[in-house]
C-alpha cells in the first residue's frame, strides 16, 4: 500500500469516529431527554419521525451537492449542520419548547447527516483509487466497522455517564465538540483525489444531468438496483429492532427500571459491529461471490430476528442479538464494496445517498407500524413479523446474485481476486 493511500484510510478511520462518537453520545438519553423537556411520549417519538423523514427529504439533493461541489464541502457542511442543529435541540430543552420546534429542528438533524451519508464513503472509494490502492475494499470498510463499533461503544456508555453525573445537556454540548474537531480534521486532511468538481455550468442544468445518471446508474441498473431494494426491509426492520431491544430486554429480565440491562443492547450491537469488523475480510475463505453472502446474511439476519421473538429467555434473546448484529455487520462491508464496484465517480455520492434514501424510507413506514404491533399484542410478536418483514428482502438479494453473473457486474460481485475493481470513469 503506498503512504498516501495509508494517510487517506487513517483520515477515514478517523472521521468516522468522531463522526460515530459525537452520533452516539446521545443515542442512549435522547428520549429521556426529549421527556425531560416536557414532551409527551406521542411527541418524543414523533419527533423521531421527523428526524426521519428530514434524512428522507435530503438525501438525494445532498448527493447531488457532493456530485457538483465536492465531498470535502458536503462533509464540511455536514458538520456544522448537526452542530447548530444540536445546539437548537439543546435551546429548546432549556426553554421547554413546543412540539412544533422540536420537529422543525429535527427536519435538520436528519439534513445534517445527509450530508455525510454518501459524500464520506465516495470520497474514500475516489481517494484510493486516485493514489493507485488495489487491494480489497472490503478490508477498508471493514476497519471503518470496527470504528463504528468502538465509537459507539465509547459514546452510548459515554454519554450516559456524562448524563449521569452531569446533567443531560452535556452529551450534546460534548457532541457540538467532537462535531468541531471532525470539521478541523476534514479542513486540513480531505482533498478530493480522483474527483473533479463541475465548475461553470448552469446548477439546475447539472443537478438535472446528475439525477437522470444516477436513476440510470442505480434503480434502471439491474445489479445495482436489486441490492437497493432490500434496504426498506434490512434497514427499516433493523432500527425498530435496534430501539425496540431496550423495553423487551427489560420485560424478560423481569425489572422495568433496571435501566443498565437496556443500556446492554447498545453495547452488545456496538461490540458486534467490531466483531463483524473484523470477521469481514474473512469471509472470503467461504464465499467467493458478495451475492452469496449478502443472500446468506439476509436468511441468517431473518431467522434471528424471528426466533428473539419465539424464545421468551433473557440470555437466548442475547445470543440471538449478538448473531443478528454480527452477520448485519459483517455483510455491511461487503455490500459497500459490491455498489460501490458498480457505480462511477461522477454520479457515486448521488447514487450512495439514494441507497441510504431507501434505507431510511423503510424505517419511515417499518419503524412505526411494527410500533403499532408491540402495542397492541407485544415485542415477542413485533419481533416474529419484524423476521417476516427482513424476509421480504430475500427475493431481492437473489435477484442481485443471479443478475451478477455476468457484465462488469461479475467483476464487481467476484472476491476470489485482489485486485479493487472500483470504477473511476
Amino acid at each position: 500500500m503506498t503512504p498516501a493511500a495509508r494517510q487517506i484510510q487513517r483520515t477515514y478511520l478517523s472521521l468516522v469516529l468522531l463522526n460515530t462518537l459525537a452520533a452516539s453520545l446521545i443515542w442512549g438519553i435522547n428520549t429521556i431527554f426529549l421527556l425531560d423537556a416536557g414532551l409527551s411520549n406521542l411527541e418524543a417519538f414523533a419527533a423521531n419521525a421527523f428526524f426521519t423523514a428530514g434524512m428522507v427529504l435530503f438525501e438525494v439533493p445532498t448527493g447531488v451537492v457532493a456530485d457538483l461541489k465536492g465531498r470535502r464541502l458536503s462533509f464540511l457542511l455536514g458538520t456544522l449542520t448537526l452542530a447548530f442543529a444540536t445546539l437548537a435541540y439543546l435551546l429548546l430543552w432549556q426553554v421547554g419548547a413546543p412540539f412544533w420546534g422540536w420537529a422543525v429542528v429535527s427536519v435538520f438533524l436528519g439534513l445534517g447527516f445527509t450530508f455525510f451519508s454518501g459524500a464520506t464513503e465516495a470520497w474514500l472509494v475516489d481517494a484510493l483509487t486516485h493514489t493507485g490502492f488495489t487491494g480489497r475494499m472490503e478490508t477498508v470498510f471493514a476497519k471503518g466497522q470496527i470504528v463504528t463499533g468502538i465509537g459507539m461503544l465509547v459514546g452510548t456508555i459515554g454519554g450516559g455517564i456524562l448524563a449521569q453525573v452531569t446533567n443531560l445537556g452535556v452529551p450534546y454540548i460534548v457532541r457540538c465538540v467532537a462535531l468541531g474537531l471532525a470539521f478541523i480534521l476534514a479542513f486540513l486532511l480531505m482533498r478530493d483525489l480522483g474527483f473533479t468538481p463541475e465548475r461553470g455550468k448552469r446548477p439546475l442544468a447539472q443537478i438535472k444531468q446528475i439525477l437522470s445518471s444516477s436513476i440510470r446508474l442505480g434503480l434502471r441498473n439491474p445489479p445495482v438496483r436489486w441490492v437497493m431494494l432490500t434496504a426498506p426491509f434490512i434497514a427499516g426492520v433493523s432500527i425498530y429492532g435496534f430501539y425496540a431491544l431496550q423495553p423487551y430486554l427489560l420485560e424478560l429480565w423481569g425489572n422495568e427500571q433496571a435501566y443498565g440491562i437496556a443500556g446492554l443492547a447498545a453495547g452488545i450491537l456496538a461490540s458486534a459491529q467490531i466483531a463483524g469488523g473484523v470477521f469481514a475480510p474473512q469471509l472470503r475463505r467461504f464465499f467467493h461471490r458478495r451475492t452469496t453472502i449478502l443472500v446468506t446474511a439476509t436468511l441468517l439476519g431473518a431467522v434471528a430476528l424471528t426466533l428473539m421473538g419465539v424464545f421468551h429467555n433473557f440470555w437466548a434473546v442475547i445470543l440471538l442479538v449478538c448473531i443478528w448484529g454480527v452477520v448485519y455487520a459483517a455483510a455491511t462491508p461487503v455490500r459497500q464494496a459490491y455498489i460501490n464496484g458498480l457505480i462511477p465517480t461522477k454520479q457515486r455520492a448521488t447514487v450512495l445517498s439514494f441507497d441510504s434514501l431507501m434505507g431510511s424510507s423503510g424505517g419511515v413506514v417499518i419503524q412505526p407500524a411494527l410500533g403499532k404491533s408491540a402495542d397492541i399484542w407485544n415485542y415477542s410478536t413485533s419481533y416474529l413479523l419484524s423476521g417476516g418483514i427482513y424476509a421480504l428482502a430475500l427475493p431481492f438479494a437473489w435477484a442481485a446474485r443471479r443478475t451478477a453473473s455476468r457484465g462488469a457486474a461479475k467483476q464487481a460481485d467476484a472476491i476470489s481476486q485482489d485486485e479493487n475493481p472500483t470504477k473511476t470513469e
